[in-house]
């Protein structure tokens, strides 16, 4: 059986395609011939080595989060899942492992999949879906969020679950998309580089999808006692949120509650679907761009 692994840290060029041994899956573990996954920027921010001081020094180390497929095996102690099951969901944080024929993934990051979701939507949902859903949690009916990255897979994630709350949503992306932003409900809609002082204090949240937005725009936006979300943490941000006032820098992490709340609500569109074989070249380029083209990028595996 084939996964994308690499045997150090660095660039595109280090990964590549080899054959592995599944292991089974311990007390709490699934494994999940997997049918589909997909790609976040955090894939190759873990293998670039910006997360060595959390993901150590042991090679290879495989590559992929994000899955749907279905349940192989169990461990001992998993009750909720059975052998056949639907699922998606998300492998260890350190371990990683979707972008292969077979995961494992503790049992509490993996739910059913809901019957109306191909293999293929349902992979590209779990590590936006939860970190949007949790980054909105607080919303309230009648508040205003503002999201940086609005048509990025967090920022569309988070477009959908602050309406559904009941909030308005304003955002930036690149001037070329905002009718599509528009279309999501977002206004107003502003390019990236705008000029904060026409929206000061309107906001109860700012919500920076890609951590590009500086401190001082984001306190001009914010209302007295609103709260900035920064997802992409630095030691720098991670200081920050650690002294008293608004700002707040996080990462999503997987329950099952949020999981099943998640895959029940959430739709994102996919850009580009591949098979595992060419999803190096596929992978490179979208590191590359930095940028969304209309969704996500699905590696497919061979249900063989």
């Amino acid at each position: 059986m084939k996964r994308l692994q690499y045997d150090r840290y660095g660039g595109p060029e280090v990964m590549r395609l080899a054959e592995f041994e599944p292991p089974r899956p311990v007390q709490d573990e699934v494994l999940v011939r997997v049918r589909a996954a997909a790609a976040n920027a955090l894939d190759w921010k873990m293998r670039n080595g910006e997360m060595k001081l959390m993901t150590g020094r042991s090679f290879p180390r495989a590559m992929g989060h994000d899955f749907a497929g279905v349940v192989e095996a169990v461990g001992a102690g998993v009750t909720r899942l059975k052998a056949g099951d639907a699922v998606l969901g998300l492998a260890r944080f350190r371990q990683a492992g979707a972008f292969a024929g077979m995961v494992t993934a503790p049992e509490a990051a993996v739910v059913l999949k809901p019957v109306d979701l191909s293999y293929e939507q349902a992979a590209a949902l779990p590590t936006v879906g939860v970190t949007a859903y949790q980054a909105t949690a607080e919303l309230r009916p009648g508040q205003a969020v503002f999201v940086n990255g609005c048509l990025g897979g967090v920022g569309r994630a988070a477009v959908q679950f602050a309406r559904a709350r009941g909030a308005s949503v304003a955002g930036s992306c690149r001037n070329p998309a905002t009718d599509e932003a528009r279309a999501l409900g977002v206004e107003p809609v502003v390019g990236f580089g705008f000029d904060p002082a026409a929206l000061a204090e309107r906001f109860d949240l700012v919500f920076d999808t890609p951590g590009t937005l500086p401190f001082a725009v984001s306190r001009t936006l914010l209302k007295p006692g609103g709260t900035i979300v920064d997802i992409v943490p630095t030691p720098a941000k991670m200081i920050r949120s650690a002294l008293p006032g608004p700002f707040r820098a996080m990462m999503g992490w997987p329950t099952t509650a949020d999981l099943e709340e998640m895959a029940r609500t959430l739709r994102l569109p996919i850009a580009r679907t591949v098979p595992l074989a060419d999803a190096i070249p596929a992978l490179t380029e979208l590191e590359r761009e930095q940028r969304p083209k209309g969704g996500k990028l699905v590696i497919a595996m061979d249900e063989g």
